[in-house]
């Protein structure tokens, strides 16, 4: 795991926790932009580090990051987001981790399957085999995810897909890949669950609407006080990933909102 701070000479801390498939580069101008506020702790998986390391499992995700929290003498987090994979971990965070947050985004956070552990693997072994294949053919990257839409703004298009192909054939492999998604989507959570007062709003795309459907379910069950949130015309991650002013107003609406 590795962390990238931005903003280090503001008080309140704001944790992010990335998605998948992502190096940390992709967050770099959504950071920035919250820097302006807080101190932002960006928190790169195992796996994604560039560092050769492979990732083992979310709850091992979120343990670290706590740890690391701890060490920095850090007891209370003002804010704290993550996209999927990361929305998961912020989920996990917040019902096993004794370190209070005040405002949370879970931002298309996945959430453990209810099906039957045989279905489960075979869910896992589908994903990863067709991850792999995005992930190591550079024109399947691009049917998959369209430059036209995926490209940030005031950057070439094909270098931006060179970089982050180059990023996945060689950081991201195949043992990450099957872990991630394994454990993104069964993951444990503990019984019974703890009762926090963290005020938690839960994003997503309009175009992903029918693919969260459960996750927005499990996550206003688990904490009752969630507000769930549309942005139209919006996928998967794309907010904080193409749109950062925007990611940084509705930040901001959120945080700076009153507390009932």
């Amino acid at each position: 795991m590795k962390i990238y701070q931005f903003g280090k000479e503001n008080q309140k801390i704001f944790v992010m926790f990335e998605c998948t498939a992502e190096p940390w580069w992709v967050f770099k101008d959504s950071c920035s932009l919250l820097a302006k506020d807080y101190r932002v702790l960006l928190f790169i998986a195992d796996g994604h580090d560039e560092l050769g390391t492979t990732f083992v499992s979310l709850e091992k995700n979120v343990r670290d990051a706590a740890n690391w929290l701890r060490k920095q003498n850090i007891t209370y987090i003002d804010a704290m987001y993550g996209v999927s994979m990361g929305g998961a971990s912020v989920i996990r965070f917040l019902a096993t981790e004794d370190i209070p947050v005040k405002k949370a985004i879970i931002d298309a956070g996945i959430t453990p399957y209810p099906y039957p552990k045989p279905i489960c693997r075979m869910i896992a072994i589908w994903d990863f085999l067709s991850i792999n294949l995005v992930t190591r053919n550079y024109q399947m990257m691009k049917i998959a995810a369209p430059p036209e839409r995926w490209t940030p703004k005031n950057e070439d298009p094909e270098e931006h897909y060179q970089k982050i192909f180059e990023f996945e054939k060689n950081h991201y492999s195949p043992a990450t890949i099957y872990n991630v998604f394994w454990t993104t989507n069964n993951y444990s959570m503990p019984e019974p669950m703890p009762i926090i007062d963290t005020k938690i709003e839960y994003w997503y795309g309009e175009k992903e609407k029918r693919a969260r459907k459960n996750d927005i379910k499990y996550t206003c069950k688990v904490y009752p006080q969630t507000v769930v949130k549309e942005f139209k015309g919006l996928a998967h991650a794309e907010l904080v990933l193409m749109h950062p002013q925007r990611f940084y107003e509705e930040v901001k609406r959120f945080l700076e909102e009153e507390d009932d």
